[in-house]
């Protein structure tokens, strides 16, 4: 079920993090590492606990032959503090053939093998959000079911709080299952 993986990957995030990881000359915590940086850490993370997970090009990350998962980051703020241009794409560019979650979406509705598949946002907030992400996650929705006839489950949400980075304290991981 979705909602468990959305789980087991949001406590994954909250205690790798805790651990401090550093990716490349960034400040500590999850959040500087790119999207295949932090799926391939969710995939060691969550193997260790027994959920056979691997990492592919298409789909971003497979569970069994039960689940192909596509992740996009949504980071309003850059690891220097300042507002990151352009951070809403990765969600809502809609033109198939893109690297927008809406092109993640048409990927895996083409994606043979798989007996569910789902989209995965890790979003980085401030305690309290600075730039809430709940308007980009609205919109994502809308234009996926309005304008794309996608059809996604409810929305599954876990947040985490209490990250170590100073610009992004909190992580939302929203996940949808494509029907």
């Amino acid at each position: 079920m979705l909602s468990q993986v959305v789980n087991e990957i949001a406590d994954f995030l909250k205690e790798f993090d805790s651990t401090k990881p550093v990716h490349k000359r960034f400040q500590p915590g999850i959040e500087p590492f790119g999207e295949p940086q932090i799926v391939k850490e969710i995939a060691k993370g969550i193997s260790r606990k027994g959920i056979r997970a691997k990492t592919h090009r298409i789909p971003d990350l497979s569970i069994g032959e039960d689940w192909a998962i596509e992740f996009k980051l949504a980071r309003p703020f850059g690891d220097n503090g300042n507002e990151a241009e352009d951070w809403s794409v990765n969600l809502l560019h809609p033109y198939r053939g893109n690297v927008s979650l809406l092109g993640d979406c048409c990927k895996l509705q083409e994606l043979a093998g798989y007996l569910n598949k789902a989209v995965i946002v890790l979003g980085y907030e401030h305690s309290p959000a600075k730039i809430s992400l709940d308007p980009l996650v609205a919109s994502f929705e809308i234009i996926a079911s309005h304008v794309f006839g996608i059809k996604l489950s409810p929305r599954f949400e876990q947040i985490r709080s209490g990250l170590v980075h100073p610009e992004h304290q909190v992580v939302r991981v929203i996940g949808w299952q494509l029907l």
